[in-house]
């Protein structure tokens, strides 16, 4: 049964519609282990050996590693504030500059994004 009888069911479901502030319950430590979880990874170990290999000393290496994660971390800052500040998932916030139809676009190309990642 649809709990949103009056909206058309492909703009809203129990996955897309906004969580409630008392389900939003990560914190700052929380943040801060995910963006450190997905910074320290296989690919990060390899860019920095590779950096070391091309004649970087250790502490250039995992300088310049640490300077492009702040650096990436960003803009994802900026892309998760809608969804941490209004509980909105990606799809939904997208489609302000989009449109509803023209938010499949980015998010299919987040979807080939992860499916790169997840092969690595």
């Amino acid at each position: 049964m649809n709990k949103y009888p009056q909206i058309d069911p492909s703009l809203i479901n129990d996955d897309l519609a906004p969580t409630t502030p008392a389900h939003r319950t990560w914190g700052t430590y929380n943040y801060i282990a995910l963006w450190f979880s997905m910074s320290m990874e296989i690919t990060t170990y390899q860019l920095a050996s590779s950096l070391i290999a091309k004649g970087m000393d250790w502490k250039q290496a995992i300088g310049t590693v640490l300077i492009g994660n702040l650096i990436v971390l960003i803009p994802m800052l900026l892309n998760a504030h809608a969804g941490a500040k209004y509980g909105i998932p990606f799809p939904v916030f997208i489609r302000a500059p989009f449109g509803v139809r023209g938010a499949n676009l980015p998010a299919i190309l987040r979807a080939l994004v992860a499916c790169g990642w997840f092969g690595i």
